[in-house]
């Protein structure tokens, strides 16, 4: 039984999964690894080298790098600077997708969920890379995807708040039932149109938990940030 089914995983087509750090990337990879569909070898992180942080989430750098070792893969990181001009977003992700290929990569795992001009971007630029991307939540019902998230035991933490669409005051809550309750009716449950973005800490994509404590909430460029703190290191420097 063993050998078939290292046979059945060598023979499934190897995919990238691109790793935002937050909760619809990381329930992507879950996925795809339940579905068994690709075999996931690595994950694919756009990270701002001047703050050294995860684009647009904000991320430390450090965190990123224990989400990859709960989750057993190996980090690509793609630095761009900040701000970063599309030119320059798009040779960058060209050169790590000719890494991909020559790696025996064909495939790159997004966690979109409906937003038609986004997919079309990926699908685009991809297929100019020789690529094919993959939207395993794609069409799902956001709000009963974000309670089966819950359900299944992922915990994550709000990085990054719009205050054009949802309050400053949610930055750094944790993404859980009380939060979903709290939102406005108008707003997306997964956060699809850019009202937030999140941190995720813990769930079945992972070995383990990665304890988090909310540091300090800045404003910035027009958005509101949490910066998340790894628990030891907060811990020592109190």
């Amino acid at each position: 039984m063993a050998n078939n089914l290292q046979s059945q995983d060598a023979a499934r087509p190897k995919a990238w999964i691109a790793w935002s750090s937050g909760k619809d990337s990381a329930w992507a990879l879950y996925a795809a690894r339940h579905n068994r569909e690709f075999e996931v070898v690595a994950m694919l992180t756009t990270v701002n080298r001047t703050y050294e942080r995860v684009a647009m989430h904000a991320v430390r750098e450090s965190l990123l790098e224990m989400q990859a070792a709960a989750a057993g893969l190996p980090l690509v990181k793609v630095p761009i600077p900040s701000p970063c001009p599309n030119e320059i977003y798009e040779q960058a992700m060209s050169e790590a997708m000719t890494r991909a290929r020559a790696e025996g990569v064909r495939h790159v795992i997004f966690g979109d969920l409906f937003l038609e001009d986004v997919r079309a971007y990926r699908e685009r630029q991809l297929a100019k890379c020789g690529m094919t991307p993959v939207f395993p939540l794609w069409g799902k019902n956001t709000r009963q995807l974000a309670e089966d998230m819950l359900a299944g035991g992922l915990s994550a933490y709000l990085t990054c708040v719009d205050p054009r669409q949802l309050d400053r005051t949610f930055a750094g809550r944790c993404f859980d039932r009380d939060l979903l309750a709290a939102f406005p009716s108008h707003l997306d449950p997964c956060g699809e149109n850019g009202e937030f973005h999140t941190f995720a800490s813990a769930g079945p994509m992972f070995r383990k938990g990665i304890p988090v404590t909310v540091g300090e909430i800045v404003d910035r460029d027009g958005f509101v940030f949490a910066d998340l703190l790894p628990q030891t290191a907060a811990i020592g420097a109190a």
